[in-house]
């Protein structure tokens, strides 16, 4: 046997005597990757319940806006309260500068209040959450909506919807606007199917017969309609302006 190969069987013998002692070292070491739990600080549950959902931190944080870019329908903090924005008039005074009259509605009372925005001043907006519903039907001052991906069904008041409830009926796609699981507000599509139910008659032979006419729909709502429109047809109604847009395509 010549003596680089005895070197070799040396080697492999002192190796593999070598290993079981390697290994209880590394069974008898204490981890670096992983502290012991005893260690470990208890969670007093202040963050695991800011985190619980994303949507709850999201919530938390607002954004700076300008009063010009006030908009109905926008949350906003004002001497440490909640108000939701339910109308926002520009008003020019005079020479002066121009004001945002806005009327506001407490989102925790519900009291609704009128105040002034300078175009330039700086308004804290909350971040809402919105969702889409179905409208199921409506039972006086009660809508019954659901959920189309969960099912779920929400019962609100029409007063949600302000001056637009009146356009709610079945199977219509509706949107809510939620702030910590609270439903703020709703709206309707902006452009609606109505029915009108009564309007004069269109006059015939007569050149100075008026442009418009006022029109009764199903809804309950007036508005001015062109002289043509006759009783029983659908037509396109704005609902933001209440104003007669066109014939319903069939």
């Amino acid at each position: 046997m010549n003596a680089s190969f005895a070197s070799k069987r040396l080697s492999r013998a002192l190796l593999v005597a070598a290993a079981p002692a390697r290994r209880s070292a590394a069974a008898t070491a204490p981890s670096l990757s992983r502290p012991p739990s005893s260690s470990a600080p208890e969670s007093d549950g202040t963050t695991s319940s800011l985190f619980h959902s994303p949507w709850s931190v999201l919530q938390q944080r607002g954004v700076k806006v300008r009063g010009s870019d006030v908009r109905p329908g926008n949350v906003v903090e004002r001497k440490g309260r909640l108000y939701e924005v339910v109308k926002a008039d520009h008003n020019q005074q005079g020479r002066g500068s121009a004001m945002i009259q806005v009327e506001l509605r407490d989102v925790e009372s519900g009291n609704k209040v009128n105040a002034r925005f300078n175009t330039d001043e700086s308004v804290e907006k909350i971040f809402v959450e919105e969702k889409s519903f179905t409208c199921m039907c409506t039972m006086g001052d009660e809508v019954a909506l659901i959920d189309p991906q969960t099912f779920e069904q929400v019962d609100v008041k029409r007063d949600l919807f302000g001056k637009s409830g009146v356009y709610l009926k079945e199977e219509m796609k509706v949107m809510l606007r939620f702030f910590d699981d609270r439903p703020l507000s709703g709206s309707v599509p902006k452009r609606v199917i109505c029915t009108v139910v009564d309007t004069p008659p269109p006059l015939k032979g007569v050149s100075a017969a008026p442009a418009e006419k006022r029109a009764l729909l199903d809804n309950g709502l007036t508005v001015k309609v062109p002289a043509f429109i006759e009783g029983g047809e659908a037509i396109l109604v704005n609902t933001e302006e209440d104003s007669y847009m066109s014939r319903a395509k069939e």
